[in-house]
């Protein structure tokens, strides 16, 4: 990645060394303690972090996390296994085809990497559901690789302190890449702490709602703070809903599945959801997504 300088980063009220540095000190006298920060912990447990991490909050994905790595420490012992057990410890997590990405990206590393994580970004673009984000992640991470790492924390943080609005767009844009390079530290490690320092950030203090800003080490330098906080203005931002759709009865299909151990008749499924159309629309669907595999007429699993 091709450095800048300081003359061509966003006009900030503090030296981007200042800025570096402040964040980088409040990271580690704040920071949470979770495993996968630890010095000990291994690529693949960063990895498998990253991938459950998605969407999802630490607290939930923590004794998920432990059990996963407890279970299969290592690619190999998760590519030993079949798919349908990678979704069977998933759990309640949510957004399930992660589990089968996690599972095949651990197949590709066993199979063609000698079972060990890459540590080159282009190689770990190039490993099943692994996109843009994830391979940043780890390669900082695990490895204190010089990337930019933009997660929706990262996103509002920069939204705020440097253009001076409330939200990031919907969808990540060149001006925010360009921001996020701008402020990019030159060495490696400072680069590895900074990112995941302004991620921090955005998860303890810089929330989406209710933002702590007097808590904030950079109160006083925040484009945001300083213009008077002006409210949001943009598309409307909804809200996830989940009682009712298709996701709540694709969720308890796959309760019943995980729960079995083996095959599942129709009849046990069918008790799960009363609206026939719809729970045939969510159990299509997960086999679609190949996380359901039918047996024989009116008998399914977990896939194999």
């Amino acid at each position: 990645m091709t450095a800048i300088t300081a003359t061509e980063a966003p006009s900030l009220p503090l030296p981007l060394p200042l800025l570096h540095s402040t964040v980088i000190d409040w990271y580690e006298a704040s920071k949470r303690d979770l495993p996968w920060r630890t010095p000990d912990a291994t690529p693949w447990a960063v990895m498998v972090s990253e991938f459950m991490l998605q969407q999802t909050p630490v607290k939930r994905v923590l004794p998920v996390w432990r059990a996963w790595l407890t279970r299969w420490p290592t690619p190999a012992d998760l590519a030993a296994e079949a798919p349908g057990e990678a979704v069977r410890m998933w759990g309640r997590l949510g957004y399930p085809r992660r589990a089968l990405r996690l599972h095949a990206a651990a197949v590709a590393i066993t199979e063609e990497h000698g079972g060990g994580v890459p540590d080159d970004h282009a190689t770990l673009l190039s490993l099943p559901g692994v996109g843009e984000y994830t391979a940043a992640a780890v390669a900082s991470f695990a490895f204190r690789q010089r990337h930019v790492v933009l997660d929706t924390n990262v996103r509002r943080v920069f939204a705020r302190a440097v253009t001076g609005v409330e939200y990031p767009a919907i969808a990540t844009t060149a001006a925010e890449r360009r921001t996020a390079t701008a402020l990019l530290p030159d060495d490696a490690a400072t680069a590895a702490t900074w990112a995941v320092g302004v991620m921090e950030l955005g998860a303890l203090v810089c929330t989406a709602r209710g933002p702590e800003c007097g808590d904030c080490p950079l109160f006083t330098a925040c484009a945001w703070q300083r213009a008077g906080r002006p409210p949001y203005e943009g598309p409307a931002r909804r809200g996830q809903t989940y009682e009712g759709t298709d996701r709540q009865v694709r969720g308890k299909l796959l309760a019943v599945l995980r729960e079995a151990h083996g095959t599942v008749p129709q009849a046990r499924l069918d008790a799960v959801w009363p609206d026939a159309v719809q729970r045939a629309r969510a159990l299509d669907g997960l086999v679609a997504d190949g996380l359901v595999e039918p047996v024989e007429q009116g008998v399914y699993r977990l896939p194999q």
